[in-house]
């Protein structure tokens, strides 16, 4: 999730960007910050389901979801 990415779903959600001036500036970069935490925290939850017991390929599915985070 880029920026644009960021900003756009933003503006799907309502949120308005424009007007706010210089302000603009700090409120996207919060903005970016919290969507990083958002996305972190659904993926760590992705991958404790696929960490239950009884699937061995799905730790594998896990370490990818982790490692999403990481690039």
């Amino acid at each position: 999730m880029n920026r644009e990415d960021i900003i756009r779903m933003a503006r799907e959600a309502g949120m308005e960007l424009y007007g706010l001036g210089k302000d603009r500036e700090k409120f996207v970069y919060y903005l970016q910050e919290f969507a990083a935490l958002v996305a972190a925290a659904e993926r760590e939850a992705c991958a404790k389901v696929c960490e239950e017991p009884g699937w061995n390929a799905a730790n594998w599915c896990a370490t990818q979801i982790r490692a999403r985070g990481q690039a």
